[in-house]
């Protein structure tokens, strides 16, 4: 049979750059790469349209769609790591000194599946006895995955309105920065995050100690969150059933030279800025790969999903994540 040539949606890591330009070729196909500006727009064609054979997508909408029966199935392989005590912002006015006034409270996210969104939900009701579901969780984007049906508790704001809107005016108690909250303008579409919204001044970080804590729950738990995992087709597996290993040992040998530069001091662009910082917790590899060094992170994700009605129970790693 001859080699596959599979449709590929990969954004550019120094650790996935080989693979992109063929420097490091994956055994037994071709693969053809697509730049999908901004990438999360991959995300919703492939959850909704398998519009390619192999797709970086973020990892809750990948358990989501594989749950909810999209014929996909994700390698180990995780390309962006981070905390999350940071990223999280309060109005000083709304009374919230601890995790658990948010009890009550109006919380922005982007979408309620979104990933960072899941991670900080996750880490307040299990680290800090928060009961989520009397938070009222505002969004201002779509579902990726069409058919998930969201708690009660979820309320999509206003036509014409957005979570920037409602925080400058004081309807928002809380909120995550960034792109997976009120750190962009609009929905996802080219050029969205190119500039910050206006935000009130005076917000303020609920955790303003948190690389410590970050440090804690991890020496405590083990929990590395995961935010870009590499999900294939099932089709193509089933016809190419040594892809799945093969793909995977091409991201082991591209990432070999700059874990190198790491730990060598040499590698200098932001991404190795913040990987060397991720360091600091985790030890000399911050993006490791394979199921067993990060079961621990995978399971939690599975667990926080489950707790937060967005899959109907709580897989098994290897339910989710080839063997490898």
């Amino acid at each position: 049979m001859a080699a596959p040539t599979l449709k590929v949606a990969l954004r550019t890591y120094p650790y996935t750059e080989a693979i992109k330009s063929g420097a490091i070729p994956v055994t037994g196909a071709t693969l053809e790469f697509e730049d999908v500006k901004p990438h999360i727009a991959a995300f919703r064609r492939m959850v909704r349209d398998l519009a390619f054979d192999i797709c970086e997508l973020a990892p809750t909408t990948y358990i989501i769609a594989r749950a909810y029966g999209v014929p996909i199935i994700a390698l180990p392989l995780f390309f962006v790591r981070r905390f999350h005590h940071d990223g999280l912002v309060v109005r000083p006015e709304a009374g919230i000194e601890t995790p658990r006034d948010l009890e009550g409270k109006n919380f922005g996210v982007r979408a309620y599946s979104v990933t960072t969104g899941v991670w900080k939900r996750g880490l307040l009701q299990n680290e800090y006895g928060v009961d989520i579901d009397k938070i009222t969780w505002w969004v201002d984007d779509e579902e990726h995955v069409e058919a998930l049906k969201l708690p009660p508790n979820v309320k999509h704001v206003a036509e014409g309105e957005s979570l920037v809107s409602m925080m400058a005016d004081g309807r928002l108690d809380a909120a995550c920065t960034g792109d997976a909250g009120i750190g962009r303008t609009g929905k996802p579409g080219e050029g969205w995050n190119d500039s910050g919204p206006v935000l009130p001044d005076n917000l303020r970080e609920l955790f303003p100690d948190a690389a410590r804590l970050n440090r804690e729950v991890y020496a405590k738990n083990g929990v590395y969150p995961i935010h870009g995992c590499l999900a294939i087709r099932e089709q193509v597996l089933r016809d190419n059933p040594d892809l799945g290993r093969a793909i995977f040992d091409a991201f082991v040998a591209a990432k070999a030279p700059y874990l190198a530069e790491l730990r060598a001091g040499t590698a200098t662009d932001k991404q190795a800025d913040k990987d060397r910082k991720l360091m600091q917790i985790v030890g000399d590899d911050p993006i490791p790969y394979g199921l067993e060094a990060n079961r621990a992170s995978i399971e939690a994700l599975i667990r926080y999903g489950h707790q937060q009605g967005l899959i109907p129970r709580a897989y098994k790693a290897e339910d989710m994540f080839l063997p490898l």
